[in-house]
């Protein structure tokens, strides 16, 4: 039977070595067992000594007063907390009985008039406008790339941390950008070709007078003027020389005999560095010596707790708050192997040239302004107790988060994140502006525990639930002093939007679901109400993910579109796609697209119940999906239960929260758990309403399985699904799909968690077995002993939010 829900519980019998500490171990995972106390609260030990002896030391705050600071906020807002997310799945019954009993597409009128009287719809926010302020420029100013990175993996969130600045000819040369052969050593044919892309991007960013072009450029010369002034002389293949057409933009150099080391241009705010080096292996090749072109690329980074990271136990959150840490003191570093040697990669400094305007010189950062998502309200954790109760995480993350970034507050830190004294924090998968509320009220509590002036706390609210968008006003009206970002996250968005009209009936084909009305108003109402309510200039208005980071051409063409609708940074999966993504903001000045939307205010306040009609039309099929042909609906089931077992396999077999996932036809493309929220969400939403049967879902995904298996065969640590279906990746993908219609809010996270804690306490017990093993023959009597059996029952899918 392939429904979880009307099995008996799985029961995994594991031999655990030929001892009882490996059982207890197990156990005591699986039994949620802390540790240590702290005042009233239990601690997970290993826990409580990484607060104590690595974080606190040098911010002023004494473990005491952090715990018992923790445990008044804890004490007050955890029953708070626990009785928003009984409103969201009251809200949901709500909405379910009322779609059962009004199927298919519901009537406008009848529809908004629920919304409004069950308090999904707030009311109207009286007038205000955004008043965050000692915003970053990075944030408030300047537009730019912004990454997304797991805060879990050092080697990522350094990289990442260090992506303000990248290589343009590394990202042509090495991607799709340029058509052609790149395996392999350096070609220099291909090289030449990249420069030649190179020059055009210059040609149009930062043209030559006359008829001048970058490529005719044979040497670059600064000569100074009186006053300290200095402008930027080119000499030309024909003999003759060239200027920049506006001489604004030669910001800065680096003197050197009998050229310029290096040239620093700038546009839109965002910078650009020719580096000379007529010695280096490329420099050699190029007329000019230009050895690299350098783009100020990701202006910023969020390092992630949430979506892209996976973090089940006290354990992995504390790889994932020490590396926060490292990043706050400006000390996090990872060896690595580079060409044969072992270097360390740590945090960049900054970056300093001689100024264009003047005696005095230019310094730029060197590396991006750094951001810390935190989880949502709804993910509970066992590392810290309150009494026999685990706490909502949310709230230890804020904690732990704020603390860390005191280092960097108080000048503790190696480089500088924040020049102005604040602490991003993006705050996900929020219901509405009850919840936004409540997130202000919590940060000031932990800046009042910890001794940070009000409002050192800023919020990033992401825009990715359906409540939100409906009343993202309300919400930026609950954050207003706070706020320094509202993003569209699209994809969490649009399996909220399945979820929440589960019962309304099957939803369109997943490919089309970008296409339908709630989409374009979805995204247009975000741009507008961050320009209607002033947080241009105070913070970002954000657009989403660039999910296929091995179609850098497709990219580079389509996502500057995203600028040209108002946003002020969109999200990259990586420093090379930041670097050719920076390349958009050279060529739309965003500030002028949102000094143009803010003329047309009117225009923007008058489309804003059209927009809300667009937001609440439910993307159904026509006709119930009966036009659909078994052929488009079993692609769709194909295509969604491979994308749903890539990703699990990795999540629950490996701890890998983020990763580049091949799908149906082996496109790589980037997974995390918002992209398995809509496949799971996709199947039990079709599965519901018999566009699908039981039968036809368990054979496609034991068919997907041997897809998947074979994509990671010869993955280091892969556990193959097939042929024994009962792994803990098995088990934790058909409880998505057979019980994702009774999930709050389609949420994958407790289901992944708990299957992940799983395959964790089995690893302990392999590798306790081949521990002994090893010791088998030695004719110790307690090695004779038969091993103790334990099992593990992972429980069925709790109440909500249980």
């Amino acid at each position: 039977d392939p429904r979880p829900q009307e099995r008996a519980p799985t029961m995994m019998k594991l031999t655990v070595g030929r001892g009882h500490r490996a059982a207890t171990t197990v156990a005591r995972r699986l039994a949620h067992v802390p540790a240590a106390a702290a005042g009233r609260l239990r601690v997970d030990d290993k826990l409580k000594a990484f607060v104590d002896d690595e974080l606190l030391p040098g911010t002023g705050v004494a473990p005491s007063k952090f715990w018992d600071g923790l445990s008044s906020i804890l004490e007050d807002m955890a029953p708070r907390n626990r009785a928003l997310l009984d409103r969201r799945d009251e809200l949901q019954a709500q909405l379910d009985a009322w779609h059962r009993a009004n199927p298919g597409t519901p009537d406008p009128t009848a529809y908004a008039a629920l919304l409004e009287s069950s308090g999904y719809l707030a009311p109207a926010a009286p007038p205000f406008e955004v008043c965050s302020q000692h915003v970053d420029p990075e944030l408030a100013l300047v537009a730019g790339p912004q990454l997304v990175c797991p805060v879990d993996n050092a080697r990522f969130i350094v990289n990442a941390a260090n992506a303000r600045w990248g290589s343009l000819l590394d990202a042509i040369y090495g991607t799709d950008v340029l058509p052609g052969d790149r395996a392999g050593a350096y070609k220099p044919e291909r090289g030449a070709a990249a420069f030649g892309v190179a020059h055009s991007l210059l040609d149009e960013r930062f043209p030559l007078e006359g008829e001048a072009t970058w490529s005719d450029v044979t040497a670059l010369s600064v000569a100074m003027r009186d006053g300290g002034a200095a402008s930027l002389q080119l000499s030309l293949a024909s003999g003759g020389e060239a200027s920049l057409r506006d001489g604004a933009q030669f910001v800065g150099f680096l003197p050197g005999v009998p050229t310029a080391r290096s040239v620093l241009l700038g546009k839109n705010g965002l910078h650009v560095e020719l580096q000379v080096d007529r010695s280096h292996r490329i420099g050699a090749t190029h007329a000019a010596g230009i050895k690299d072109v350098q783009v100020e690329s990701a202006l910023s980074a969020i390092c992630d707790m949430e979506d892209s990271a996976c973090t089940v136990d006290a354990a992995d959150k504390i790889v994932a708050y020490g590396n926060w840490l490292g990043l706050m003191r400006g000390e996090l570093s990872v060896p690595m192997s580079k060409g044969g040697k072992e270097v360390l990669r740590e945090m960049n400094g900054d970056r300093t040239w001689t100024s264009a305007a003047g005696p005095g010189s230019v310094t730029l950062p060197g590396r991006a302004l750094l951001l810390c998502r935190n989880v949502g309200l709804h993910m509970y954790t066992d590392a810290v107790m309150l009494g026999s109760e685990e706490v909502p995480e949310g709230i230890v993350d804020a904690m732990v988060t704020a603390a860390a970034a005191m280092h960097d507050l108080q000048g503790n830190s190696r480089v500088t994140n924040s020049k102005t004294g604040s602490v991003y924090i993006v705050k996900p998968k929020m219901h509405g502006p009850e919840e936004g509320a409540f997130t202000a009220e919590l940060f000031s509590r932990v800046e009042g525990e910890l001794g940070l002036p009000l409002h050192t706390l800023k919020v990033g609210v992401m825009d990715e639930e359906r409540r939100t968008s409906l009343n993202l006003r309300q919400m930026m009206a609950a954050t207003k002093e706070r706020l320094f970002f509202i993003n569209t996250g699209f994809l969490d968005r649009t399996g909220d939007e399945i979820h929440t009209s589960m019962e309304a009936g099957p939803m369109m084909l997943k490919a089309d679901l970008k296409g339908a009305p709630w989409y374009s108003n979805y995204e247009e109402s975000n741009v507008d109400c961050g320009v209607a309510l002033k947080l241009v200039g105070k913070g970002q208005i954000g657009k989403g993910m660039w999910a296929a980071p091995d179609d850098m051409a497709k990219m580079v063409r389509d996502k500057g579109a995203q600028l040209a609708a108002g946003a002020s940074t969109a999200w990259v999966p990586s420093p090379t796609a930041a670097t050719l993504h920076a390349l958009h903001y050279h060529a739309t000045s965003v500030k002028e697209v949102q000094g143009g939307m803010a003329a047309r205010a009117a225009e923007i306040a008058s489309r804003a119940s059209s927009q809300a009609a667009g937001l609440m039309t439910i993307p159904l099929l026509p006709a119930g999906g009966k036009s659909l042909s078994a052929d488009a609906i079993q692609r769709d089931l194909d295509n969604n239960a491979q994308g749903l077992l890539g990703y699990v396999v990795r999540w629950v077999g490996q701890g890998v929260g983020c990763s580049k996932v091949p799908d149906f036809d082996n496109v790589q493309l980037m997974e995390d758990r918002a992209t398995l929220r809509i496949s799971s969400q996709h199947i039990a939403n079709w599965l519901h309403h018999g566009v699908v049967n039981e039968e036809q879902v368990l054979e496609t995904v034991k068919r997907m399985a041997a897809v998947v298996d074979k994509q990671n065969l010869g993955e280091r640590g892969y556990k193959p699904l097939a042929p024994s279906f009962d792994g803990p990746e098995w088990h934790a993908a058909l409880e998505l799909i057979f019980k994702g219609r009774d999930i709050p809010n389609g949420y994958t996270e407790e289901t992944l968690s708990r299957w992940r804690r799983v395959r964790k306490a089995m690893e302990e017990v392999e590798e306790v077995e081949q521990l002994f093993s090893k010791d088998a023959g030695g004719g110790k009597d307690e090695l004779k002993k038969p091993a103790p059996e334990v099992q593990i029952s992972p429980s069925p899918p709790p109440r909500p939010h249980a």
